[in-house]
């Protein structure tokens, strides 16, 4: 097999970017676009020692019937989905299945996986939409990068945003056209505009940052006016003049309006900045977190410990249904917002730690902290063994497990398997539509429970 070589390949499941997996001579070809069951004539277009990559050179002579159109004009130039292409139910079981296959593959844990919790209707349900800007000043863009590039695909109007999103997007392009601001250039560092960040609330109402390689934006007044007509209560110029592909910085200017942007998330409100970390699809992080309650079962009379608890939306939620919920979070502005949240809701059984969770919960254990229940909702690298030994230490009755990344989630139910506490369910939901992420929660206790 060499690269540009062309084969007729037919796919036999999906892999964990939702691409087809074809097999040549025994070695796995990875092409994305191509659905289980599909022939194809593939254009080989890398090669490494155990696999390769490969491109449909035209659609297959007989699609699939969980084909269907992406309903998006720029897919999948545009790097945000993957798997646009196929029927919504389709893409809920290739998650299923991966979460299944990652479980038995990587943990060696044979565990059936149920259906996918999925949206209703899975459109505009992105709250926080990031554009980079490229383009000319005659002729700026926004859109999304194209993958494994920094080209930027226009797509102003994306279908997975809530509204108005897309009307401000159109806005604030009409803006830059009327006062030729420059977009940025990384290959030069210059130009001023380098991406717009839309958050929406539940209401309709947004909160704009403009990303700038600059300490100021020119003719902020007359965009504010064309913004406000379109519910935007606040708007941000974020100073951002590093080499540095990090889309917002730690300096904030704001240009009018109120300084946050309330929202509601299980029944608890939240006041959010424009660096406030908060999940991105509201309806199915109820669902998620919803899942994690029931796993946790928890009576009024227990403690909780929350690892990884961002801005303290499942500890809130945990402290409504036990007697106190400890959280522990590394960024100490998201900790702060966790406090502030918990007094802005009323809650009072909670308490707040800033630190790296695997310095501070094996410290906490310690000194004597022993838990009911454990939440741990990590970033895509999982847990670091000090964490799981010290969450075994606490000696408790439940650990609820809230997963980004299937894989480590199946590395560490092994570790945890090891440690003591087996994967009793686990149930994925749906977060990221048409794309290849799944969110998992996972209920783990101790070995020798029935």
């Amino acid at each position: 097999m060499q690269k540009n070589e062309i084969f007729r390949l037919t796919a036999e499941k999906l892999g964990a970017d939702m691409e087809g997996i074809c097999r040549l001579n025994g070695v796995p070809v990875f092409v994305p676009g191509m659905l289980p069951g599909e022939e194809a004539d593939v254009r080989i277009v890398k090669t490494e020692k155990r696999y390769a990559f490969g491109r449909m050179e035209a659609p297959p002579a007989v699609p699939s019937p969980e084909r269907r159109d992406p309903g998006c004009p720029v897919y999948p130039r545009c790097g945000g989905c993957t798997c646009r292409h196929m029927n919504y139910a389709a893409t809920l079981e290739g998650k299923r299945l991966q979460v299944q296959d990652c479980f038995e593959r990587i943990g060696g844990i044979r565990l059936e996986i149920p259906p996918v919790l999925g949206m209703e209707n899975p459109l505009s349900y992105r709250n926080k939409t990031s554009l980079p800007c490229g383009g000319s000043t005659t002729d700026p863009v926004l859109g999304f990068y194209a993958p494994r590039s920094h080209a930027v695909i226009p797509a102003a109007q994306c279908p997975n945003a809530m509204p108005p999103a897309g009307e401000i997007a159109r806005c604030f392009l009409n803006w830059m056209k009327s006062f030729r601001m420059e977009p940025y250039r990384e290959d030069t560092h210059t130009g001023l505009i380098r991406h717009l960040v839309i958050r929406v609330n539940r209401e309709g109402k947004s909160m704009v940052t403009v990303a700038a390689n600059g300490s100021r934006l020119p003719h902020a007044e007359e965009l504010a006016s064309a913004l406000k007509r379109l519910g935007t209560e606040s708007l941000w110029l974020n100073e951002n003049k590093e080499r540095t592909n990090v889309i917002l910085s730690g300096y904030f200017h704001l240009i009018y309006g109120r300084e946050t942007l309330p929202d509601t998330l299980c029944g608890l409100r939240f006041e959010l900045s424009p660096a406030s970390f908060f999940q991105v699809n509201p309806a199915q992080t109820e669902k998620l977190y919803d899942t994690a309650l029931q796993f946790a079962n928890l009576q009024s009379h227990e403690t909780v410990c929350d690892v990884y608890c961002g801005a303290g939306t499942i500890t809130l939620a945990a402290a409504r249904h036990c007697a106190s919920a400890a959280g522990i979070e590394i960024v100490p502005a998201a900790v702060e917002n966790a406090r502030r949240n918990a007094e802005r809701n009323g809650i009072r059984n909670t308490v707040f730690h800033a630190g790296p969770a695997e310095i501070l919960l094996p410290r906490l254990v310690r000194d004597g902290l022993r838990c009911d229940a454990v939440f741990v909702d990590p970033p895509r690298k999982g847990l670091e063994p000090a964490v799981i030994r010290a969450v075994a230490e606490a000696n408790p009755s439940r650990v609820v497990y809230v997963s980004c990344n299937p894989a480590t989630l199946a590395r560490d139910a092994a570790l945890f398997l090891e440690a003591g506490y087996r994967t009793v369910r686990a149930q994925p939901v749906d977060m990221f539509c048409w794309t290849s992420g799944i969110e998992t929660v996972a209920l783990l206790e101790p070995a020798g429970k029935e």
